[in-house]
């Protein structure tokens, strides 16, 4: 009897799924990166976190996404520890880019985006990515994720862009100062987290011609920066993930509306998508 388990995994969290009899168990462990931890680091993670969950049950298959995975060298030291552990078991591990397109697109051909602490997109064809638009990282780009639309925030705040009101609000919400912000910013690591927590201001205050703006145009710059690079953008439905994304449907649609592009599925995490895609 084949037993699945499926992984999406960012850098702090990741969620597996084992699927059994059409049934299918949640567990969570730390996050899994060969960024930040050393292969003997990962094995004994699993050994702790994962296999006492398991309850003995033998795994036929692992299908493995995560972060950073698109270098080679990253993946194939995920993929030894994985066959270290489940010896029997036939092993994949792919990009969250892909987890993405096939959790939106299933098999069939779409433009997939994903629009969460950064951002990034693909052309996929049913089968595999074909095209995928230069992802260069949270200081040049990620337009339309939450870093970019947080530093608009942030900046609006420090150039004293804010209206008193909204100015108010936000010195109520976040309680820090301008020096404080820099210092997290310039001199603190994973400073992209720490500007995508300022998007939360946005979902907080929707209404505020201010906060409309900075939403729309983020994601516009997302638009033009990205789906106009790519031709199948007016022939097949555009699709997107992620809490941005979700958050801000509504944005999307108009943007779509606007662009008389096809919007597509818009959800906020890959996993029911994947566990469709595996059945």
């Amino acid at each position: 009897m084949s037993v699945i388990l499926i992984a999406d995994s960012g850098a702090t969290k990741c969620e597996w799924r084992m699927v059994q009899n059409g049934r299918n168990k949640t567990i969570h462990t730390q996050g899994i990166s060969p960024y930040f931890l050393s292969g003997t680091q990962i094995h004994g993670l699993l050994m702790k976190e994962l296999v006492p969950k398991l309850k003995n049950a033998v795994i036929s298959s692992i299908h493995f996404y995560g972060t950073g995975l698109s270098n080679q060298a990253n993946a194939a030291i995920i993929k030894k520890v994985l066959k270290t552990v489940f010896p029997k078991a036939f092993v994949e591990v792919q990009t969250d880019l892909l987890a993405a397109a096939r959790a939106l697109c299933g098999h069939k051909k779409g433009v997939a985006c994903i629009l969460g602490t950064g951002s990034n997109s693909c052309f996929y064809n049913g089968k595999k990515i074909v095209k995928n638009s230069p992802g260069i990282g949270y200081v040049l780009g990620d337009e339309g994720s939450g870093a970019y639309l947080g530093k608009k925030v942030v900046q609006y705040y420090l150039y004293n862009t804010f209206d008193e009101e909204l100015r108010a609000r936000f010195e109520k919400r976040f309680e820090v100062t301008p020096v404080e912000i820099l210092d997290h910013v310039y001199k603190q690591p994973l400073a992209n987290r720490y500007l995508a927590s300022y998007a939360i201001f946005l979902a907080e205050n929707r209404g505020h011609y201010m906060v409309e703006n900075i939403i729309e145009d983020g994601l516009n710059d997302f638009f033009f920066t990205h789906l106009y690079k790519y031709r199948e953008s007016w022939t097949h439905p555009i699709h997107f993930i992620g809490s941005i994304a979700y958050g801000f449907r509504d944005v999307l649609k108009e943007l779509c509306n606007t662009y008389e592009l096809e919007l597509g599925n818009v959800i906020k995490a890959p996993m029911q998508g994947l566990l469709a895609y595996h059945r």
